[in-house]
């Protein structure tokens, strides 16, 4: 990363300060088949923490050999044909998948019944904790709506001034932008937040360089930043978190010396349509089981999702530098899911990684349509099959290894069903076109006669639902006890009709996922990158050209499998049907889910019905008038402060010997070619603009070209 140039640090404009002091901290990429630096033995398995992964381990073995029997029972008549012996294999891998987040809600379960604290006690209702440590807010950025941003972090900044603590608090934010329209508009709405909220603990850093992505954001602001500080808090562009919130954590990381990572549960808030309503709903009701089932065994060895999480500076800086994978896109390069691995990487140096599933008041968004959950897949797909190269690593705990194996999993398991559910197809094919052979090879008396177990077979497939069923029976019976959730979510019985509303509509939203998920992991085998797309947090309105071409594929892939169910007979449709419907139906579907009907009304929360202190703080200002930006020359040609201070801000980009930037070169051209400003404005690309906006002289040149006078009334 370059270094900042050599500008005074005040504007005279305004006289802001726009970023601190720098105080660096060193972060080197670690190496994945080094052992432990640190003490490994800083943190040990408890004999009852041993108990509890015997129970979620021994469970799920338990369930799936109990499993394994009646599905073999099912298939062994008359011999298991290769066919078979496939379909068997997958039915394994899968059962295993159910049964382990099966016991592992089944534990969250009786650990919300019984009342018990997190593994890492944080009380979230006691007086406010005292607190002495410097904390840094870090906010990455990429092309996001400004407005909203600004809304959300200056309701955080609020929140944390009301607990009298603002003092020991930083916020960063950190961008990335890459649209010169966005990065200006970013800039300006920054300069009006430090207007409205003082500028003493406001900063703003916008990076030459993207390398590495949102990893690379981080660890560049630990090189720069970090020593000044104790603890980070990473957050997303759509996080929320109270000040309470903010300063129990790092009351907690004062109080826990052996940890380096307090992972939040975060609530989704602010779902408008109706599959992020869906999202919303189940996040809220069955979230908390799942996590406080996964926090009970996982102890101290937890995990990292990369946002509303407080992380300790200096462990970050020395055990968490992400290296670079060897070989070519996707699997090769800058990790992307990035956040699973720095916390093995912290672990495996002896740190401590927790998770405070009962703390509250951490918020975050999801995306608006079903098109762009699966972009945001396809991203994160890549990101966890990359850690097929990290899983090797020396030292790794295996808890660690496991919840990589896991994120892997997630999206393998997707082309495995449909490999199952295609074996299956083909296994009844064959039985129907072809003719079973009565008296095999050999000497025999007796024929062999095909006699397969239909009854058997629905009950091992009503037990395979049931696993998936019953965690959501278990939240909510949990909800049931607390009676002041219970109202806020509506009432019992809304909630009821709710989990079967949600548990039908994933029913028929699953299989168009299914095939969404198995065609970015076949991409991704192929060797094509996903790159880094803009992440769309609208209302979700898409277009229907968008919906019909990316819904083709789910909808052809339907009635190839109801014309083959049904080339076999009436009941294996029948049977399939649930598959087929969503597959079939999945552009009206994709429609729907991407709207607001009525019916989502059904899916509302707590946070909807009573919403926090901070999200209607959030929601008061996402409502003000948007400040609005011209064009982003014409802004800065309009606004000398607001020149003045991107003039200060901008970095030296760095260079290799020889290297050559194009688009800055063509822009140099075309800047020596116009005659007025105007003429320079209209010629330029965006990604020229962008060249320009990073280059010191080649601004200053713009910005002292003659206007035309039309100009003057623009």
């Amino acid at each position: 990363m370059g270094a900042l140039t050599p500008l005074p640090a005040l504007s005279p404009e305004l006289g802001i300060r726009y970023l601190p002091e720098e105080t660096p901290l060193p972060m080197r990429p670690c190496r994945l088949d080094a052992t432990n630096r640190a003490d490994g033995a800083r943190l040990r398995t408890t004999p009852a923490v041993a108990a509890r992964r015997l129970f979620i381990l021994g469970g799920t073995a338990a369930i799936t050999a109990a499993g394994a029997f009646e599905m073999y029972d099912v298939l062994k008549v008359g011999g298991v044909t290769v066919l078979e012996g496939m379909v068997f294999g997958l039915f394994l891998v899968l059962l295993a998948w159910i049964a382990f987040s099966f016991v592992s809600s089944l534990a969250g379960f009786f650990v919300l019944l019984r009342g018990r604290p997190d593994v890492l006690p944080i009380d979230g209702d006691g007086p406010l904790p005292g607190i002495t440590g410097r904390t840094a807010m870090l906010l990455p950025t990429y092309n996001e709506d400004q407005h909203h941003l600004m809304a959300r972090l200056r309701a955080m900044y609020e929140s944390i001034g009301e607990t009298g603590q603002a003092a020991l608090f930083d916020w960063f934010l950190l961008s990335d932008t890459t649209d010169p329209d966005t990065w200006i508009a970013e800039e300006l709405a920054f300069l009006e937040l430090q207007r409205n909220c003082g500028s003493g603990h406001l900063y703003y850093r916008h990076r030459s360089d993207n390398t590495a992505r949102k990893s690379g954001n981080i660890a560049e602001w630990v090189r720069r930043f970090g020593g000044a500080y104790d603890y980070m808090i990473i957050l997303d562009a759509d996080s929320l978190m109270s000040g309470e919130t903010i300063v129990r954590l790092a009351a907690a990381m004062e109080a826990n010396p052996q940890a380096a990572l307090i992972q939040t549960l975060p609530i989704v808030v602010n779902a408008r349509t109706l599959i992020s309503r869906l999202q919303q709903f189940s996040g809220r009701l069955y979230g908390p089981l799942i996590a406080a089932g996964n926090a009970w065994w996982h102890a101290s060895e937890g995990n990292y999702w990369g946002h509303n999480a407080i992380i300790r500076v200096q462990a970050f800086a020395q055990e968490a530098g992400l290296p670079e994978l060897r070989g070519r896109k996707p699997f090769g390069g800058h990790i992307l899911s990035h956040d699973f691995v720095e916390a093995a990487l912290m672990r495996r140096a002896g740190w401590g990684i927790f998770m405070a599933p009962g703390l509250g008041g951490s918020f975050e968004e999801v995306p608006p349509s079903l098109l762009d959950f699966a972009a945001r897949d396809r991203r994160w797909c890549q990101g966890n099959l990359q850690h097929l190269a990290v899983l090797p690593a020396r030292g790794l705990h295996w808890v660690s290894r496991l919840h990589l194996l896991t994120g892997i999993g997630s999206y393998l398991t997707a082309p495995l069903w449909l490999l199952f559910l295609l074996l299956g197809i083909l296994i009844s094919l064959q039985a129907y076109f072809v003719k079973p052979e009565y008296f095999p090879k050999g000497f025999s008396l007796f024929p062999t006669w095909p006699a397969q177990d239909p009854v058997l077979a629905a009950w091992v497939f009503a037990a395979t639902m049931g696993l998936l069923i019953v965690p959501k029976l278990l939240a909510y019976l949990v909800l049931l006890t607390k009676r002041a959730e219970r109202q806020a979510f509506g009432g019992g019985f809304r909630v009821l009709l709710a989990v079967v509303a949600e548990s039908l509509l994933a029913a028929l939203i699953a299989p168009s996922m299914m095939i969404f998920q198995s065609t970015a992991v076949a991409e991704i085998l192929l060797g094509r990158d996903a790159g880094w797309q803009v992440q769309r947090r609208s209302d979700g309105r898409i277009t229907r050209d968008e919906v019909y071409r990316k819904f083709t594929v789910p909808t052809l892939c339907g009635v190839a499998m109801a014309a083959s169910a049904y080339a076999v007979s009436l009941p294996l449709l029948l049977w399939m049907s649930p598959v087929v419907i969503g597959l079939v139906c999945a552009i009206p579907i994709g429609l729907v889910t991407s709207t607001a009907p009525r019916m989502a009304q059904l899916f509302a929360t707590p946070e909807d019905n009573r919403a926090p202190a901070l999200l209607q703080r959030a929601r008061e200002l996402a409502s003000l008038a948007r400040i609005e930006a011209h064009g982003a020359l014409i802004e800065l040609g309009e606004n000398p402060a607001l020149l003045g201070r991107h003039m200060q801000s901008l970095e030296a980009p760095p260079r290799k010997s020889g290297q050559i930037d194009i688009d800055l070169a063509i822009a140099r051209a075309k800047i020596e070619q116009s005659d007025d400003f105007e003429e320079v404005v209209s010629n330029l690309s965006a990604r020229e603009t962008l060249a320009v906006l990073k280059h010191r002289h080649s601004l200053e040149q713009v910005m002292r070209m003659p206007r035309a006078i039309a100009s003057a009334e623009v």
